[in-house]
Parts: C-alpha cells; structure tokens; sequence
C-alpha cells in the first residue's frame, strides 16, 4: 500500500512537471518565427484531414467530445473527495490535462502568434471623422441588400437556403487578397450547429471554432441577421486565422464581396455596427442619428435582434462575457467588449483601397 501510494505520488510530479515543461516550451515556441511557421504549415495539413473526416459525421462530433471529456474530468474531480481514490484521480487528472493542452498547443494554439494582419496593411489613424464616413456608407450599403432577402410574415429577415450561404463563404476564401492571406482553401463544408444552442443563446455565444475536430459550431438559433456572418467568422478560424478580431476581418473580406444577398447584407450591417459601437462614447448624437436613418426592414431587425438579447439575459450571458474577455487577453487580443482592431483593420484597409 505504501508502495503504491509513493508511486502515484512520484508519477504526479512527473506529469505535473511535463505539464510545466509544455507551458515554457510552447512560450518559447511562441517566441521563434520559425516554430510559428512550422505549426502554421501542420495547420494546413491537419485541417483538411480533420474536416474530409469530421464533416462526414452528421452531427457536431467536437460537442460529444467535449460532453464525455466534461464527464470524465467530473467523475475524477468527485473522486478527489474520497480518500481512496485521491491519488490516482489526480494522477488521471494531470494526464488529461497534459494530452489536451499538447494537442491544442500543436493544433490551434500556436496560430495566435502569427504574423499580425495589421502588419500586412499601411499605416493610417481610424480617426472618428474616417469612420463617420465608412458608418454613412455601410448604413447605404446595408439599406439597399436589405431589399434583396427575403422576411418572414412579420417582415423580419429570415434565411431560406442556409446551404447555399455557407457553400458561397467557402467560394469567397478562394477570393482573398493574396497580400491578407496564403492560406490553402480545403472547400470542405464542416460547419456544424451545436448541440449547446439552448445554453449558447444564454451565453452570449454566437458561434465556436473547435480545434480537436476543425468544426465550425455555430448557434442555430440566431437572428438571421447575425448567423451568416457568424458563418463567415467561424469558417475565417478554420482557415487558419486564430485571433478573434481578425476572425472578423476575414469574415468581412469574404461577406463584403459576396453575391450572396443575405450574407452580404449580414456582413455589411454587422460592419455598420462595429462602426457605431466604436463611435458611440465620442459621439452619441451621431449614433442616435444614424440609428434613425435605417430603412424599416432594417429598424425591424434591429428590434428583433434586442427581443432575442433581451430574452436570454442572466448569469451565464454575464459569466460567459467575463470568461471569454480572460480568454482574449490571455492569447494576445484585446478584450470581447472591444470594436478597435477590427476597426482598425477595416480604415486601414478601405483606405488603402480608395488611394
């Protein structure tokens, strides 16, 4: 019994210690361009093998995952608590935290140490007077595609041929400025509505990139003014774009362009918000005056976009935006509360575009 009590003791230092080893040999990692490099090459590779395999499956494996994973850890966390079984729970415990931050270190983790894509792009100041102008232009934009989708019987924007939006999104990544992104498109469909949407739409939680399965997630239960470009974000993290604000700048890139009306039009009135947002505590007049010059197609999907944040308000949503903000600020982004980049992005990019 001593025997055996010393030996679980020493195997919990041991992969204790591997755990401590992978935290500072990833963070050197992080730091060397070319282990960046390499890891973004293995991304290339694995992506495609994970989506020819996982977009079979009819439903969102990564969720089952994460379901028998979650039961796993409890089951062992419960053991903890009881004398006899203390030490080889925590034992199991190390171990499974050492496999799943390995596989998402190589998989996922090491892409948010890219090369910036505001490196890529000419320096210019997202002034309040620049994005004023691109707010007018948005809100033009945004009213004129409006007219082109169709409503449901309350005149709310509904999407008849989810589909075909997110067969269009993986055509439009084929279409990215080779200067943005050399990034092999795989054209796989993989997006997968979660199994969590009852729980995601109390999160705040629009959609999620899982890196053990390359599966999009995405919540089914959306307005249908957020889901394409959620759509769009999404499909960004599976072609490689970890950080979040770039996410949005790929899915603005694809949606902007697009053909499609209904992700046009949810990607330019998304582009039109984050515009607002980022203008709203130097500027509240302006805010308010642009909030009265949206067409009633669009007035009505704004309501109807408050009605679905309204009814899913609580703890979780407040639990969850908190989470997610540590997430962020813990792989080199800003905070989730946080329009700036993606704007940043944006003025840099539609102003080298005018010149």
């Amino acid at each position: 019994m001593v025997i055996n009590t010393t030996k679980t003791y020493y195997k919990k230092r041991f992969w204790a210690g591997i755990l401590l080893a992978q935290f500072l040999l990833f963070y050197i990692f992080s730091k060397l361009k070319f282990a960046v490099s390499f890891f973004e090459n293995l991304f290339e590779v694995q992506k495609k093998i994970h989506q020819l395999f996982f977009s079979r499956i009819p439903f969102s494996f990564g969720d089952l995952l994460y379901v028998l994973s979650g039961i796993l850890l409890i089951y062992f966390i419960i053991n903890l608590f009881k004398k006899t079984t203390r030490n080889s729970a925590a034992f199991r415990i190390l171990i499974i935290l050492n496999i799943f931050y390995f596989i998402y270190q190589i998989f996922w983790g090491m892409l948010y140490f890219q090369t910036p894509i505001i490196a890529k792009l000419p320096k210019t100041d997202a002034s309040l007077e620049k994005r004023k102008i691109l707010a007018l232009e948005y809100l033009e934009k945004a009213k004129a595609t409006r007219k082109l989708v169709h409503e449901d019987k309350n005149g709310v924007f509904v999407i008849k041929d989810l589909l075909s939006v997110q067969e269009e999104i993986l055509n439009q990544q084929k279409k990215l400025p080779n200067f943005i992104s050399d990034k092999r498109n795989s054209g796989i469909n993989s997006f997968k509505p979660s199994l969590f949407k009852n729980v995601m739409s109390f999160t705040g939680i629009l959609g999620y990139y899982n890196p053990f399965t390359a599966e999009a997630q995405f919540n089914a239960e959306l307005p249908a003014s957020y889901l394409p470009f959620t759509l769009a974000h999404e499909s960004s993290h599976q072609f490689g774009f970890a950080r979040e604000q770039e996410a949005n700048f790929i899915g603005y890139l694809i949606g902007v362009e697009s053909q499609n009306p209904e992700l046009k039009y949810s990607t330019e009135y998304y582009t039109l918000k984050s515009l607002l947002n980022s203008i709203v505590y130097e500027d509240e007049k302006f805010v308010k005056s642009t909030l009265t010059k949206y067409s009633e197609e669009m007035k009505r999907d704004r309501l109807n976009e408050k009605k679905f944040v309204a009814e899913h308000q609580g703890y979780l949503n407040d639990f969850f935006g908190f989470t997610n903000n540590l997430f962020l600020k813990s792989n080199q982004q800003e905070g989730s509360v946080t329009y700036s980049y993606f704007i940043d992005l944006l003025v840099r990019y539609k102003w080298m575009s005018s010149e």
